[in-house]
């Protein structure tokens, strides 16, 4: 493929606040320990992210902004840092995407296996597609670009089931829109994957 042009990455966050944060896996590892996690993976997903060197990356925080693990994420990776606006996670989304100013990769925290040579392949696919996505084996995706916001694939969405991915190519088709998926990934949402992510050894730390 040809080279990407210059591409943005909005990696989405929450504040890593016990009881607010990886709620599903709490009861395996307890509040803490699963705002513990959540800290390591987000902080992963933006190693990676910068490690792509396809444009610049932001931070856009939920929650709970003024939590210092922003400002220690904005001093250890130099990205920078915006606030997710109020509404569902479409909305916040599409608001992300109309910030932009050109193409875009969004990426949420819950994926450890994804590397920059993902966000690479997907930045290349925006040079002949209007938009990318990542798969996720539950149904869901765990990355979406697009050259320019799609706002119809972010609207009424079924959020956090097994239709969204389904559900995002029909209006996709429906508006004649191009697209990639250049591979499907997993992504760590409840206590069953944490025996995957602890056997894949991608995070040493949780070992």
């Amino acid at each position: 493929m040809a080279t990407p042009r210059a591409t943005e990455i909005a990696v989405f966050a929450r504040a890593p606040a016990p009881g607010a944060a990886k709620t599903r896996l709490i009861p395996a590892l307890g509040a803490a320990g699963a705002a513990d996690l959540h800290r390591l993976m987000a902080r992963r997903t933006l190693a990676t992210a910068c490690a792509a060197a396809l444009g610049p990356v932001t931070l856009w925080r939920a929650a709970d902004p003024a939590h210092a693990f922003f400002a220690e994420c904005a001093r250890d990776f130099h990205v920078a840092l915006a606030d997710q606006c109020e509404g569902d996670l479409g909305a916040r989304m599409g608001d992300a995407f109309t910030q932009a100013r050109g193409p875009l990769l969004l990426i949420g925290t819950d994926c450890p296996m994804l590397t920059p040579q993902h966000l690479v392949h997907c930045a290349e696919a925006l040079n002949n597609c209007d938009a990318v996505f990542l798969p996720a084996e539950d149904g869901g995706y765990a990355l979406v670009g697009a050259r320019r916001c799609i706002a119809e694939i972010f609207v009424d969405m079924p959020w956090g089931t097994a239709a969204v991915m389904a559900e995002t190519r029909a209006r996709l088709r429906r508006l004649r829109a191009t697209w990639a998926e250049p591979a499907t990934v997993w992504d760590v949402d409840e206590p069953a994957d944490l025996a995957r992510l602890a056997a894949s050894g991608l995070m040493p730390e949780i070992a």
